[in-house]
C-alpha cells in the first residue's frame, strides 16, 4: 500500500507507510518514532499557519489556538474521518479490546503518517498534507478569547470591573464513588452573582458554575 485515501500523498517507500500504521503491540518495528517526528512537524506547520492567519493574536493566544488543532481529541476525529482505524496493524489483544477505535491510537497513527511523509518526500509534501487535513479545523477555530476556560474568563471580567475574585464552595456530593457528581457554588458578591454548577469532578463543577455566572452576566447586560 502506497497511500491512504483522503491524504494527498503517494509513498515512494511503502514500508514507511506500513511502519506508520503499526502499533507497538505488534513488536519493536512500530510507529512510535515516526509519531515523535510527525508531532514535531505538525506543531511547526500549524504554528506557521496560525501566525500568518491570526496577525492580531499574541503568543499565548496562538498557543491556545494551536493546542486546539493538534490535541489528541482533534487528531482522533480527523483520523476517524480518514478511516485510519481500518488500516492500523496491532496485536491480537489490542484488536479484541477495540484498540483501533481508541483516540490515542488513532491520533498517534495520524502523526506517524505525517512523520513518514516527511521522511519519504521531504518538508513540502508533508506541509501540504498537514494543511489539507487540518485546514477545516483551522478555519473553524473560534477567537482566541473564546478558547479560555470559563473560570479564567469570569476572573478577567471581574478584575476588569475592579471586583474581587469569585469564591467557589462545594455544596455537596452524591452518587457512588465511581460515579460521583459534585455541586459547586460560585459567588461574586460585588457583582451580585451567586450561581451553581455540577460535574463529575469538583474542577468540572467549578467550570460549570463559572459558565452559569458568565451566562448571568450576559443576560444582565442584554437586559440593561
Amino acid at each position: 500500500m502506497r497511500e491512504i485515501p483522503g491524504i494527498p500523498y503517494r509513498f515512494n517507500d511503502p514500508e514507511l507507510l506500513a511502519q506508520a500504521l503499526t502499533h507497538r503491540s505488534l513488536g519493536r518495528h512500530n510507529n512510535e518514532r515516526l509519531e515523535f517526528l510527525g508531532d514535531s512537524v505538525l506543531d511547526f506547520v500549524v504554528s506557521a499557519r496560525l501566525y500568518a492567519l491570526r496577525t492580531d493574536n499574541d503568543e499565548g493566544q496562538l498557543s491556545r489556538l494551536r493546542a486546539r488543532v493538534v490535541r489528541g481529541e482533534t487528531l482522533a476525529k480527523l483520523a476517524n474521518g480518514l478511516d485510519l482505524g481500518t488500516y492500523i496493524r496491532m496485536g491480537e489483544g489490542e484488536l479484541k479490546s477495540g484498540g483501533y477505535r481508541g483516540n490515542s491510537i488513532l491520533a498517534d497513527a495520524l502523526e506517524a503518517i505525517l512523520g513518514a511523509i516527511y521522511l519519504d518526500g521531504g518538508f513540502k509534501p508533508c506541509e501540504a498534507a498537514i494543511l489539507h487535513i487540518c485546514e477545516p479545523v483551522i478555519a473553524e477555530l473560534p477567537s482566541a478569547g473564546e478558547l479560555k476556560d470559563p473560570k479564567t474568563r469570569l476572573q478577567e471580567w471581574l478584575q476588569g470591573c475592579g471586583f474581587e475574585l469569585p469564591v467557589y464552595s462545594l455544596l455537596g456530593e452524591e452518587g457512588p464513588a465511581h460515579k460521583k457528581q459534585f455541586l459547586v457554588q460560585c459567588a461574586a458578591v460585588q457583582a451580585d452573582i451567586k450561581v451553581s454548577g455540577d460535574g463529575s469532578s469538583r474542577q468540572k463543577a467549578e467550570q460549570a458554575a463559572a459558565t452559569a455566572a458568565l451566562a448571568a452576566i450576559a443576560e444582565r447586560s442584554h437586559v440593561d
